[in-house]
């Protein structure tokens, strides 16, 4: 129990109900047995049903309001702030009586594109930062929500965080990373490198028919591209391992032009 609003003489009135209540329960047993032994008329055994019933549903009405003026904690936790001072009139729904935080049973709810909705599935790994403490946590996502917002195109998660210091508090500003796509032989290059022709094809060149010189000839070949990440895409088709690519000016070569290689980078 946090806090108890006046009831207006209410408690008063549930007593003298209850008291009329007894009585009308009495009249009626007793106007039971006599009409179970063939005494009495039907009709005064109906009325004193009728009465006691009547006389119970309405009891049973006003202690339903009176248990409104008793403010229960939802839940374990801690009153963090008082916002409404004794004797504050006060409206059921409507005006907040206290702020009740409980560290212990923490989460961070989260809007994801709906572009991601078939990778971001509960169970997923999900890396939180908060920038104001400077630090990580792994956790997984615990709910996925079944509706997408109209306005924005998103869903929502919540991500369960486990708070044993009880230094993380609501409200505070955290950024998330899901992995929604992993591929351990991957082919990663930088988005920059890739043209487009007309018909809406991807490319790129590759170093080929190197001479001694370090000079060969520019070739142009047709890429199939997959997942993003940050300045990098995969590529799913087109490359090999040993394949040269031009980067620096990639975007001013020609098809079949001689080009100097000044500088080879392996990254693997």
């Amino acid at each position: 129990l946090l806090a108890s609003i006046d009831d207006g003489g209410m408690s008063q009135q549930i007593a003298q109900m209850k008291v009329q209540l007894s009585l009308a329960k009495t009249t009626f047993e007793r106007q039971k047995r006599l009409w179970e032994q063939k005494i009495g008329s039907e009709i005064e055994f109906l009325q004193a049903k009728a009465t006691y019933e009547g006389q119970r549903n309405a009891v049973n009405q006003m202690q339903s309001q009176f248990d409104k003026t008793s403010i229960i904690a939802p839940f374990s936790g801690v009153i963090d702030d008082i916002i409404t001072e004794e004797g504050t009139v006060v409206g059921a729904g409507v005006s907040p009586i206290f702020r009740l935080v409980n560290l212990e049973n923490m989460y961070i709810e989260a809007e994801v594109p709906e572009g991601y909705l078939s990778n971001v599935t509960p169970g997923k790994i999900a890396e939180v930062f908060f920038p104001v403490l400077n630090e990580n946590l792994i956790t997984k996502v615990d709910q996925v929500s079944n509706f997408i917002n109209p306005e924005n195109r998103t869903f929502k998660i919540n991500i369960n965080i486990p708070n044993r210091d009880k230094h993380i508090k609501p409200n505070l500003t955290a950024k998330i990373k899901i992995n929604d796509y992993s591929n351990k032989e991957a082919v990663l290059i930088p988005q920059s490198i890739i043209s487009e022709n007309s018909l809406g094809e991807q490319y790129i060149f590759l170093a080929q028919n190197i001479n001694p010189e370090n000079e060969a000839i520019a070739k142009k070949i047709i890429i199939k591209t997959g997942k993003i990440s940050g300045d990098f895409v995969e590529i799913l088709e087109g490359l090999a391992s040993n394949d040269i690519i031009v980067n620096e000016g990639a975007r001013n070569v020609k098809d079949g032009q001689n080009v100097k290689i000044l500088n080879t980078e392996n990254n693997e």
